[in-house]
């Protein structure tokens, strides 16, 4: 029970968890789709202005802390613009217009961070691939190479990338402390953060043990998911 707010912390994850869980999904969804895409078309526009494009957006993205990104964002779309409403959440049960339009802030600036470092890691695992003998052999044999990229470069560029995207879902699952103290919603990071000020130790031992459970799985996951883009796996 917590000392604070005399209630079962599992009452109060299980409150919190879907607010995280919303988050944690719509942002991995944003993110991975900007970060291994753009990635992609730096690799295969190597030296051409798409591929400093989105190498500028790498290094401008990654330079800039979580909590400004949201509070400029929320400066330019719901102050200047009026084109939001600002965050309030509302569970996707109840109305699920409003759960959409209160999230996209919070997904948008976590994409925004995270699809960075995954703009880089593409390109530089992409250019890595392309170096190797089999991708060489593939287009001397005639292979096409949009087939080629696509059915065996992927593949293999997506190894290390799998890893990292297993374990920082894992952690934003865990609770996306600064991002849901920006935009004030009630998911397990805010709660982390009330137990430490209000030195509540049994939420801060429950969702430290949720955090560190979904780790778990994440690894797990990540595993199983290697032997099917890895045959090397299988055959160890």
């Amino acid at each position: 029970y917590s000392f604070r707010k005399h209630q079962c912390v599992t009452d109060l994850i299980t409150r919190s968890l879907p607010v995280t869980a919303s988050v944690a999904l719509g942002a991995f969804v944003l993110w991975m789709l900007i970060g291994v895409g753009l990635g992609t078309m730096a690799a295969l526009k190597r030296g051409r202005w798409p591929d400093r494009l989105a190498t500028g957006f790498s290094v401008v993205g990654i330079s800039l802390p979580t909590f400004f990104v949201g509070l400029l964002a929320i400066m330019v779309f719901v102050i200047w613009t009026g084109l939001l409403p600002f965050p309030r959440y509302e569970g996707i049960t109840s109305n699920p217009a409003k759960w959409f339009m209160s999230l996209i802030l919070p997904w948008f600036t976590l994409a925004i961070v995270s699809a960075s470092s995954y703009v880089r890691l593409t390109r530089n695992g992409i250019l890595e691939v392309m170096n190797e003998e089999f991708v060489r052999l593939g287009l001397a044999k005639g292979l096409r190479r949009r087939t080629l990229i696509i059915k065996y470069v992927m593949r293999a560029a997506l190894l290390p990338i799998v890893t990292i995207a297993g374990l920082d879902f894992a952690a934003l699952l865990g609770g996306a402390v600064i991002t849901e103290s920006v935009f004030n919603l009630p998911g397990m990071g805010k709660l982390s953060i009330m137990a430490v000020n209000d030195s509540d130790l049994p939420i801060l031992v429950a969702t430290t043990l949720v955090a560190a459970v979904f780790i778990v799985i994440a690894n797990a996951f990540v595993d199983i998911l290697y032997g099917f883009l890895d045959p090397r796996v299988r055959l160890n």
